[in-house]
């Protein structure tokens, strides 16, 4: 293996959901024990349950979080935070920064907070300390690094490493019926993958479906995500007589959702609120265009509009992206293999 052995636990949201978070994790989960390493996951999520993945942990308390992190046999204990840096958070990572006899990894995947914060970060405060006591900050843009710059982390800490590793759709895996038959059926095929929250703008989705619609009268929605929306969406959908034509599907298996921008005519992702959203970065690997808001740094590529702007500046970002459809543009260049970058980085912490 030419490479000592190490053992890694990372903390974060363990699927269902897939999203930006969680797919890095496992991403970097699964490169670990293809080169022979030992891996665990600890999930954070506040919800119950089990799991059958002798990999995964799932405490059921507070206390419980803690006791494993200082009683577990490892050398990293990498933890993978998105969305806001709440003080609670800010204490989780302060944790993970002093735990006797480990060294300790964080990556700060939101890019949202990054970019609203920077300018108020400072150094003595509870989140400057917490990003402080880390071994390694990993930030996903420029903007992440900006920001632990601020919170007083020397550079010397941080690394700039995107969070993705890109793959093409299983050709083993066959979508459920009734998918398979809407996104042939739908003419441009639209897709939004992302939760069912206020800040992801399905409700502006489903306000502009009947100006779509006139432009492009076989058009059809497929909205993949769950939340707590769903029943007020449900609700907007059917007062409009959209039932048929905006499809929710909730929480799908990810190789499902691949297959599914793979299929798509247009990704959408438009939000008032965003990070850089893994569900980008898969369309433009797999060549579907992407029309997203302009609300944070997007890849190359990108149909931009504002965020949650009127539906006729929608309509035309679709008829254009329907043209370069059409017109038989390859996919976009997107960086991959970032697992290995991640993987290395652990490696140089070691050896410190």
């Amino acid at each position: 293996m030419g490479m000592d052995k190490m053992r890694i636990v990372q903390l974060g949201p363990v699927p269902p959901p897939h999203g930006g978070v969680s797919t890095n994790m496992l991403a970097i989960h699964r490169k670990l024990i293809e080169l022979g390493h030992e891996s665990t996951i600890i999930d954070v999520t506040d919800r119950g349950g089990k799991t059958t993945d002798t990999h995964v942990l799932k405490p059921r308390s507070a206390f419980g979080l803690i006791k494993l992190l200082l009683t577990m046999d490892c050398d990293i204990v990498h933890y993978h935070l998105g969305g806001d840096f709440s003080i609670k958070l800010a204490g989780l990572s302060f944790l993970c920064g002093i735990l006797p006899g480990k060294r300790s990894a964080l990556t700060f995947h939101s890019g949202g907070y990054a970019r609203t914060s920077a300018d108020m970060a400072r150094h003595r405060s509870l989140r400057g300390s917490a990003l402080r006591s880390v071994d390694l900050l990993i930030g996903v843009n420029d903007e992440m690094i900006a920001m632990f710059k601020a919170f007083g982390v020397s550079e010397e800490r941080t690394r700039l490493i995107l969070p993705f590793e890109l793959n093409n759709p299983d050709p083993s895996v066959r979508l459920p019926a009734e998918l398979e038959e809407l996104s042939t059926r739908f003419d441009p095929f639209l897709l939004s993958v992302g939760a069912l929250e206020r800040e992801y703008g399905n409700e502006f989705l489903v306000e502009a479906m009947p100006k779509l619609l006139e432009r492009f009268p076989d058009a059809g929605l497929m909205i993949v995500g769950a939340g707590t929306q769903r029943d007020a969406l449900s609700d907007a959908i059917k007062s409009r007589g959209l039932a048929e034509l905006i499809v929710m599907t909730g929480n799908l298996d990810h190789p499902f959702v691949l297959h599914l921008i793979e299929r798509a005519d247009v990704l959408m992702r438009l939000t008032d609120y965003d990070g850089d959203s893994i569900a980008v970065r898969e369309a433009l690997f797999l060549g579907t265009p992407v029309i997203a808001s302009d609300n944070v740094t997007r890849p190359d590529g990108v149909f931009l509009v504002k965020p949650l702007s009127d539906p006729g500046r929608l309509v035309q970002a679709v008829i254009t992206a329907c043209e370069r459809q059409n017109a038989g543009h390859s996919a976009v260049q997107v960086e991959t293999g970032n697992a290995v970058k991640v993987v290395a980085a652990y490696q140089e912490l070691l050896q410190k």
